[in-house]
């Protein structure tokens, strides 16, 4: 079990999900917090929580530079991932775990529901609740193979590592909004293990702490252009175009279902909606062309930092 940390402002989500893990209905083997960069709050957790391994990440500065260092320190044959800001169901890790006792599933995912701090805002639709890191409309309401996990809910079997490398410390959240270091694992992967799953459960649970300031539409659209500058980089990946088909679903079917559905609301909330389903989409767009127009698609066949071979990394 991983939780990676990297700011004292969470310490109080930070202790809820360290919490939620230590009362899990199945408890996990072990529990490792990986601190990104910050001695203050290394010190903090290696003073105040118990039963857990405190590690520094000795990986890039980021998110999956912290995710690559508790892969490396886990001992454990799943490797499950929890975000520092998310509190977990008592049977979440349970109801993760007992999909693996099917050989062809090499990751699972779980539900995330947003847990807003002043309620959900009248203009952010359920559609878009990915941009806060949560389940959104459009998902499988039960248990169903799908190409991609959601990171703050996760887990994969260790020889996925073992296989096809660890995160590629490109990708992933740093300063910046951006993120789809998960997707482009689960892509890497399904190329190595032709007939492997990935499975969405959204009986598994975890509640995702969203502050207001993530809910704001400069926020919406900055995460938008982060994630379209990820989506190209996944894009030029061997194998990769036959496998955005859940975002041109997303794009065709999902968006312009949820645009009519906010318009026949009517009032000030329902074009409030539409509206930030279309700049949303539009910001989207406008980073995946740029970034396809700045990068080269050779370049991605560049080494990508992180993505070693486990033996190699350690």
């Amino acid at each position: 079990m991983v939780i990676c940390a990297y700011t004292e402002e969470r310490w109080d989500w930070l202790q809820e999900a360290v919490a939620s893990v230590q009362s899990q209905s199945v408890a996990p083997h072990e529990l490792i917090i990986v601190v990104d960069h910050n001695l203050t709050l290394q010190k903090r957790l290696l003073h105040q929580v118990t039963g857990a391994y405190t590690l520094e990440n000795n990986g890039a500065k980021g998110l999956s530079g912290a995710r690559n260092t508790g892969v490396l320190a886990a001992t454990g044959e799943i490797v499950a991932f929890l975000d520092d800001d998310a509190v977990a169901h008592p049977d979440w890790l349970r109801r993760q775990l007992e999909l693996y006792d099917d050989p062809a599933v090499y990751a699972v995912g779980g539900q995330i529901d947003p847990l807003w701090e002043n309620g959900r805002p009248a203009h952010f639709p359920h559609e878009l609740d990915w941009i806060v890191g949560c389940s959104y409309r459009g998902l499988p309401r039960v248990a169903a193979q799908v190409r991609n996990v959601i990171g703050a809910s996760m887990s994969f079997r260790r020889s996925v590592f073992e296989d096809a490398g660890l995160f590629d410390e490109r990708m992933g959240r740093t300063s910046s909004p951006r993120g789809c270091e998960e997707t482009e694992l689960c892509i890497r992967t399904a190329a190595l293990r032709p007939g492997g799953r990935v499975v969405y459960e959204p009986a598994s649970l975890v509640q995702h702490h969203v502050t207001a300031a993530r809910t704001t539409m400069g926020y919406m659209l900055a995460r938008s252009w982060g994630e379209g500058i990820s989506k190209a980089q996944i894009s030029a990946l061997p194998g990769a175009p036959r496998r955005l088909a859940p975002e041109r679903r997303y794009v065709s079917e999902v968006l312009p279902k949820a645009v009519i559905r906010s318009l026949a609301d009517g009032g000030t909330a329902g074009l409030a909606r539409s509206g930030a389903i279309l700049s949303v989409l539009a910001a989207t767009a406008a980073g995946y062309l740029v970034e396809r127009a700045r990068r080269p698609l050779a370049s991605a066949h560049a080494p990508r930092r992180g993505a070693g071979k486990m033996e190699e990394a350690s």
